[in-house]
């Protein structure tokens, strides 16, 4: 269901927001045309998700918050477009794990937002290591993405997107951390080097998107 819902959204939207709210996107040709990718941008605003959706050569599977559940329309556009729900209350979120690893021995891009939530003043926050684990765990690329302007269509205290705004997408090269892979065993116990490896990620998103 979500492989033709994903595809008929996208058929129907993707045209629709890259006209109206995207200004420019750079870099599409960095992400791989097939196999495991971890995207992993800024998140500003809601609509993140909308405008990467509709400029991606690929589908895209991202983690979701358990919150969105409570709403008919966010229930029904993560159950249509395979989306990951995640219970950020929880501590154990072993299930929501290996249902990425799935989706990444399957080839597939899954998307993930390093900082958790969106950032209520249009800055980048302090991330979680999640995006290193995966990545070490699946052998996997790590794909920047630097989204800017969202913050500004569809503010936190915003519920409904301006038409005056425009954002701009960049796509940075992949990352990928063979030097670390032939030794996971020690890297998945090592919070030293998670926190290595999410800081060099942030630091290309943050670039990407013009900030510090």
């Amino acid at each position: 269901m979500s492989k033709w819902g994903y595809r008929f959204l996208k058929a129907v939207f993707g045209p629709l927001v890259r006209w109206i709210w995207i200004k420019e996107v750079r870099g599409l040709e960095n992400i791989p045309k097939e196999g495991a990718v971890i995207v992993a941008s800024n998140h500003m605003s809601y609509f993140d998700f909308f405008c990467f959706m509709a400029i991606s050569p690929r589908n895209i599977h991202y983690l979701s918050a358990e919150k969105f559940l409570y709403s008919r329309f966010w229930r029904a556009l993560i159950k249509l477009t395979g989306q990951v729900v995640v219970d950020r209350t929880s501590k154990d979120k072993s299930r929501e794990h290996q249902v990425v690893l799935s989706l990444l021995k399957q080839r597939r891009m899954f998307g993930i937002f390093p900082e958790g939530t969106r950032s209520r003043t249009g800055k980048i926050q302090k991330p979680f290591t999640g995006v290193a684990r995966f990545a070490l765990q699946s052998r996997a690329p790590v794909v920047p993405v630097g989204i800017a302007g969202t913050y500004e269509i569809m503010p936190p205290s915003a519920k409904f997107p301006k038409f005056v705004k425009r954002c701009s997408i960049n796509i940075g090269k992949p990352i990928y951390l063979h030097d670390h892979y032939r030794v996971f065993d020690a890297a998945a116990r090592d919070e030293k080097l998670h926190a290595k490896i999410t800081h060099h990620v942030m630091k290309e998103v943050a670039q990407l998107c013009g900030q510090d």
